[in-house]
C-alpha cells in the first residue's frame, strides 16, 4: 500500500466543483494482484453544507482533482462517503486513478 499525503482536493458533481477544504487528507492506493483500488480520507472538513448535502443524498458520485505535497496531479472518480460529526470524509475509487505512477 503507498500513501499520499495531499496538498489540495477538488470534487464535481454534475455541473458543480467544489474546493474540499481540509486538516488533513491522505490518498491510500493498494495494488492486490494485478488490481488496483484507492481511497481518500480527509479529517477536519471546513465544508461543513457540503458534507450534509452529501449526507442527505443518494447520488454520491463525484469526479476529483487531487495534488500531493509533491506536486503529484490525479483525476479520477469515486464515491463521496461524509461523516458529518467529525467533520471528515472518504472517497472509495472507481477505476483508473489518472496521474497515478506506482513509487
Amino acid at each position: 500500500m503507498e500513501n499520499y499525503d495531499l496538498a489540495s482536493l477538488r470534487i464535481s458533481q454534475m455541473d458543480q466543483s467544489w474546493m474540499l477544504a481540509f486538516d488533513r487528507a491522505k490518498l491510500m492506493v493498494v495494488q492486490d494482484h494485478g488490481t488496483l483500488s484507492w481511497f481518500i480520507d480527509a479529517d477536519g472538513v471546513a465544508n461543513a453544507d457540503l458534507l450534509q448535502r452529501f449526507a442527505s443524498s443518494e447520488e454520491i458520485a463525484v469526479a476529483i482533482e487531487a495534488v500531493t505535497i509533491g506536486g503529484r496531479q490525479l483525476k479520477g472518480d469515486g464515491y463521496f462517503h461524509p461523516n458529518t460529526q467529525h467533520r471528515a470524509a472518504a472517497i472509495r475509487g472507481i477505476g483508473e486513478l489518472e496521474g497515478y505512477v506506482p513509487g
